[in-house]
This record gives C-alpha cells, sequence and structure tokens, in this order.
C-alpha cells in the first residue's frame, strides 16, 4: 500500500470512529473524490486492516461503517495541521474576548495532548509552533471597543443553557441606565458586538443590545422555550453590518464600474447578494438590508469606482464623498 493511500485509510478509519453514525459509501466519495468502486474498496482495506469495525444497514438499505474502538488504533489521533487550527482557534477566541470558548478549546487542547504518547505530542507541539512563527496566524486589525469580560461571560452562561439576564443598559437616546428582563438568543460579531434578545413583559419582539453598553449582566436562573421560528443568521442578514433600523430596512443597488468588477466580485457584500454582470463589464450588485451610515464607510473606500442607484437617501448620503483620488480599492 502506498505511502498516500495509508494516509486515505487512517483518515477514514478518523471518520468512522467520530461520527456516530458511521461513515457511508457517499460520504467515501465526497471525502476523497473517489468514485464508488474505489470507495468498496477503502471499506474492504478498513475491514481488513481493523478488527473492531461494524456496519448497520438504514432503512433506505444502506449500509454506514462504524469502529467501535479508536484505542485499537495505537497512532497518535493528533496531526500537526490539526493542532495548528486548534491553536488559530484559541488564538481568534481570545482577540474575540470570547472567554468561554477560549478555556473551552484549551481543555479540548490539553486534552487531546494528554491522550497520545508524550514523544508524538510534543513533536507535534513544536511543530505546530515553527507553522505558526513561519506563516503567522489569522489576525483582525483595527479598532475594537473593550468589553467587560463579566458582561461577556454571563451572555455566554446565559445563551447556552438557556436562562434570561437581567442587564443594566444605557441604550443611545436613554440619560439614565435601566434594568431589563431578556431572554438571549445570539451574538452579532462586527466592529460593535450586540446581543439578540427579546425583552420580557415589552411586546416580546428581538431587539440588538450594543454588548459594550450592558453595563451588569446577571443570570437568573430562569429557563425559558426559544422560539423555534428564529434564525440568526436570517435576522442578520436585515443589516448590513451589525446596525440594524427598519425605517431604513428595503432593496439596496450599487453598480461597480468595469476597472473594480475584478475586485468587487470577490467579494460577498450580503448573504442574499444577487450579482448581475452588465455587457461594458461593470457589475450590478443588489440585495436587501438596513443601516446606511455602515454601507456609507464601505462605499467611501471605493472612490468614485462604485454609484449608488438605491436607495435614494443613500445616493444622496455619499453623493458628496466619491472621491477619484483613491489609488487602492479595498
Amino acid at each position: 500500500m502506498s505511502f498516500e493511500k495509508s494516509l486515505d485509510l487512517l483518515r477514514l478509519a478518523d471518520m468512522a470512529a467520530a461520527r456516530h453514525g458511521g461513515v457511508s459509501l457517499r460520504d467515501i466519495t465526497e471525502e476523497f473524490g473517489c468514485n464508488q468502486r474505489t470507495a468498496q474498496r477503502m471499506i474492504r482495506a478498513l475491514e481488513t486492516t481493523f478488527d473492531n469495525v461494524s456496519y448497520r444497514v438504514d432503512s433506505d438499505m444502506r449500509r454506514w461503517w462504524t469502529l467501535r474502538d479508536r484505542n485499537k488504533l495505537g497512532m497518535p489521533r493528533l496531526r500537526d495541521v490539526e493542532l495548528v487550527a486548534l491553536e488559530m482557534a484559541i488564538r481568534r477566541a481570545q482577540r474575540e474576548q470570547a472567554d468561554s470558548e477560549t478555556r473551552a478549546l484549551v481543555q479540548l487542547r490539553d486534552r487531546l495532548l494528554a491522550s497520545i504518547p508524550r514523544p508524538h505530542a510534543r513533536r507535534a507541539e513544536s511543530d505546530a509552533e515553527a507553522y505558526l512563527e513561519a506563516n503567522g496566524f489569522a489576525s483582525r486589525p483595527g479598532p475594537r471597543v473593550r468589553l467587560d469580560p463579566v458582561v461577556l461571560g454571563a451572555i455566554h452562561e446565559a445563551l447556552k443553557a438557556p436562562f434570561s439576564l437581567e442587564i443594566t443598559y444605557q441604550g443611545a437616546r436613554d440619560a439614565h441606565e435601566r434594568t431589563r428582563l431578556v431572554e438571549p438568543y445570539g451574538l452579532i460579531l462586527g466592529p460593535r458586538r450586540y446581543l439578540i434578545a427579546k425583552e420580557v413583559n415589552n411586546s416580546g419582539s428581538f431587539r440588538r443590545f450594543r454588548v459594550d453598553r450592558i453595563r451588569q449582566a446577571q443570570i437568573t436562573g430562569q429557563s425559558f422555550a426559544r422560539d423555534a421560528e428564529f434564525d440568526l443568521d436570517r435576522f442578520s442578514a436585515r443589516a448590513f453590518g451589525s446596525f440594524h433600523a427598519d425605517a431604513e430596512y428595503g432593496p439596496v443597488i450599487w453598480r461597480f464600474t468595469p476597472q473594480v468588477a475584478d475586485v468587487a466580485r470577490d467579494f460577498q457584500f450580503h448573504p442574499d447578494q444577487v450579482v448581475t454582470e452588465e455587457q461594458d463589464g461593470g457589475l450590478r450588485v443588489e440585495f436587501s438590508a438596513s443601516g446606511w451610515i455602515e454601507m456609507a464607510w464601505h462605499l467611501y473606500q471605493w472612490g468614485d469606482q462604485v454609484e449608488v442607484i438605491a436607495p435614494l437617501e443613500l445616493r444622496k448620503l455619499v453623493a458628496d464623498y466619491r472621491r477619484s483620488d483613491i489609488a487602492v480599492v479595498p
């Protein structure tokens, strides 16, 4: 068996051991980019190599193979590239001030390293460290609002349970802080972080609370039933960035000139955008959202290489700021 095939077999063993329902032939063809006959040969090799492989047949007469005891593999289960990915996730969580996620990822890393022989663990750690030093790691430069880790910790714990939260909040138009009882549903990340929650005894509609304006947050211990119809991604998509305003929500149409169309084509300005190639080489982008100020901040970077067709209010907002001397587009 070739070296590459051996690695594929080990990867297949990982899949069969990690997935509770097992792996099917379709899973194998999708994972390894092979045809069904090759997938069948890989399954036979798995059954020949490991004596703890079993399969079940579902209602559609499809077979699902499972590796019952991965400890019998006798091989280190953590590779350097996997440890690199885990370390990068830890560092991203740290920069995002996601304390509970950071702790969970660190604990996962430590358990994985403890589960493999010490020489293999040391080698994986040194290889991962060398890779990170040579290539750097994902970073999000730019200004960020400082957040209270105690408040973030309470929000994260409340989201997991879920428990209602009692927050002390000062909105943009509030002269004084107010105590509110809310049912948290999720966080929207961005230059500013927003908590999406229902305010109890106040219309029951979903609201956005700027996390940096939450002075205190305390878990009540009172659980609640989540609204099964709520979709955080769909709710977030009503905004261009992190800010949402019902009065501004509506169709948005931008046209990029042929000179920057190749650059604009690589952007996803909105999850539901529709992109149209125009005959002169320009690019037309359409979506529905709100948040004109955040749109204007972004459009400024394109100088006079983008035209706002709709809405009219946004077109007027950026009219005096379309500069021709911006030489570098985003």
